[in-house]
């Protein structure tokens, strides 16, 4: 890495809809604010602009939702509709008690209510996660990369932490950077191995932009950072989830 790392707000995005095409509306970001992409530049992209534009949003009125549904909504004191949808789309109830549900969305994220959010949507309406975000960010990145340049781009949601309080930024979905760094073997300071070091640099790069993103009307869904520098070859979100067979806590 160099010695200065900047994050830059890409401002003036219009509040995006179904259908609307990212990668112009982005492009169009970065020539109103005079910047051209460099190489080692990463996009960091809130989650709720990715799952818009990809008609991810959900009417809550045209949800019916299923015994299972109903009695999950009683435990919890969540809406039996929003319910339906959280269990649509996860592969299994983690925990469930009085304001909380944290599940095990299909993709293999543990998180609370599958994702699925209605702050900053319309009333009314849910957002769920998109439906590939790995798949997102390379076709974005495709869009606004010039050929053969090192240039990243992160998709970004905010998640809860077992035993920290607060949430913080986390790498959903990525393309062009490596996603998670494997370090062991690396020398430290006194020429010891390292044994268990995997840096999770997509994590790292999204938690720096939610400095400047924000999490209620900031308005600002995408970050440009710059001054990274990687070798690695490149590595989707997915790469982060640690499996079953190594989860202690399963």
């Amino acid at each position: 890495m160099s010695g200065r790392i900047e994050l830059i707000a890409l401002e003036g995005l219009p509040l995006v809809a179904p259908g609307d095409d990212l990668a112009v509306l982005i492009g169009e970001a970065l020539a109103r604010s005079s910047l051209a992409l460099r190489d080692g530049d990463v996009l960091v992209l809130a989650q709720k602009i990715v799952s818009k534009a990809e008609g991810r949003r959900v009417a809550l009125a045209d949800v019916e939702p299923s015994e299972e549904a109903r009695a999950f909504a009683v435990q919890v004191g969540k809406e039996p509709r929003l319910v339906e949808l959280i269990l649509r789309e996860s592969a299994r109830v983690v925990r469930a008690r009085p304001n909380v549900l944290i599940v095990e969305h299909r993709l293999g994220l543990i998180m609370a209510n599958a994702g699925i959010d209605q702050s900053n949507v319309e009333p009314g309406y849910a957002l769920l996660l998109p439906e590939n975000p790995d798949a997102s960010a390379a076709r974005l990145r495709a869009r606004l990369a010039p050929e053969g340049m090192r240039f990243g781009v992160v998709i970004n949601d905010s998640f809860g932490r077992p035993w920290r309080r607060g949430t913080t930024g986390v790498a959903i979905g990525a393309a062009g950077l490596p996603a998670l760094v494997d370090r062991r073997g690396e020398a430290d300071l006194f020429g010891r191995p390292l044994q268990v070091t995997m840096i999770a640099l997509a994590d790292e790069i999204a938690a720096s932009a939610s400095l400047l993103m924000g999490p209620a009307a900031e308005g600002i869904p995408a970050v440009l950072v710059r001054g990274l520098d990687w070798t690695a070859p490149g590595s989707p979100a997915s790469t982060l989830i640690r499996p079953a067979n190594e989860d202690l806590f399963r």
